[in-house]
């Protein structure tokens, strides 16, 4: 009898196809294991970027100064001005390799022996993607060394009279801070389950504006159970089947304080990113998920290895940043 013909199965190859077929899911998978990414997918799918050197966002800071009243053949004010700007956000990049040693090449002899190993690396790597995004989201951009995305800790932050965001000076332009109440420093206390109703309708009171206002607070697993504990049971509490509620799997409730139905979401849970005994309450109107359109989990490059050593390296990499084109009407509330 003849013996088997032996096929030369290239690996590095069905490396690269594994993590290409995955890469659309894995992108889905990133929103859908984030609370916040989800509803910002949900209100309007990621708004991918192109190219260019920053990413902008075009805001309005000022109303048009021509208004008046006037009466018969008065002369009308037709003076030129400001009232938009632009924010820049710098790309943010990161990656995650899959690495594959001869040895284990060697090892792990047989087809399927091989996919199994492959598939494990690619779900391994495919976690840690989802992890550190969701972290990043929350994160104030410094992690790093500054390389990390500038998310909501840095778009809504905790200490919005200083720094710069988008390019823009907080401290000399009020227009571009967002709302921060510090529990701590408020005659009513440390926020608890007697107060946080009060805590909720004061904060998004003070960043509606006309029919806008907040669509989403975001809790930790603090303030999130003082505000469960505060429910009545006449007050509507779950969800009805709303095509904005969050769903698969993250809690959520309502909240109508300022004459606007908002989804209060647990995004905290078991390791949960969100800081402890933090709320972030947002108009998702104005906040962006901007990936590169070119990079959004995408296989970079062929085989990567060094002459001296015998494995190959297949990378897998995002670009893009968080953007905003209003802070004046985000709050957090600590």
């Amino acid at each position: 009898m003849a013996s088997p013909q032996v096929v030369s199965v290239d690996w590095g190859d069905v490396v690269t196809t594994t993590l290409e077929n995955r890469s659309k899911s894995l992108a889905d998978n990133v929103k859908n294991n984030n609370a916040l990414l989800m509803y910002l997918d949900r209100k309007g799918p990621s708004r991918p970027v192109s190219g260019g050197r920053e990413i902008y966002e075009e805001l309005a800071y000022a109303e048009n100064q021509s208004f008046m009243w006037y009466s018969g053949t008065e002369l009308l004010n037709i003076a030129l001005n400001d009232t938009m700007t632009a924010a820049r956000f710098g790309w943010k990049q990161c990656s995650v390799a899959v690495v594959l040693s001869g040895l284990e090449d060697i090892m792990n002899s047989g087809e399927d022996a091989m996919m199994d190993l492959i598939d494990r690396r690619v779900e391994i790597a495919e976690k840690t993607f989802e992890n550190r995004m969701s972290a990043g989201i929350y994160s104030d951009g410094t992690g790093y060394g500054g390389k990390q995305i500038g998310g909501i800790g840095l778009l809504v932050s905790k200490a919005p009279t200083s720094g710069l965001v988008g390019g823009i000076d907080r401290g000399a332009n009020s227009w571009w801070r967002n709302l921060a109440v510090n529990s701590s420093l408020d005659t009513r206390g440390a926020v608890s389950s007697a107060n946080i109703q009060s805590y909720f309708t004061t904060t998004t009171i003070n960043v509606k504006r006309d029919g806008e206002g907040v669509d989403i607070i975001v809790a930790d697993n603090n303030l999130y159970t003082y505000y469960v504990q505060s429910l009545q049971a006449i007050q509507r509490i779950d969800s009805d089947g709303d095509s904005d509620d969050v769903g698969a799997g993250f809690t959520s409730l309502a909240f109508y304080g300022a004459g606007k139905k908002a989804r209060v979401i647990l995004d905290g849970g078991k390791n949960g990113q969100i800081p402890s005994n933090t709320a972030y309450f947002l108009n998702t109107e104005y906040l962006f998920y901007r990936p590169s359109s070119r990079r959004n989990f995408k296989v970079i490059g062929g085989d990567r290895s060094n002459i001296n050593q015998d494995a190959i390296v297949r990378l897998m990499a995002w670009a893009g940043n968080m953007t905003a084109s209003n802070l004046f009407m985000q709050a957090v509330l600590f």
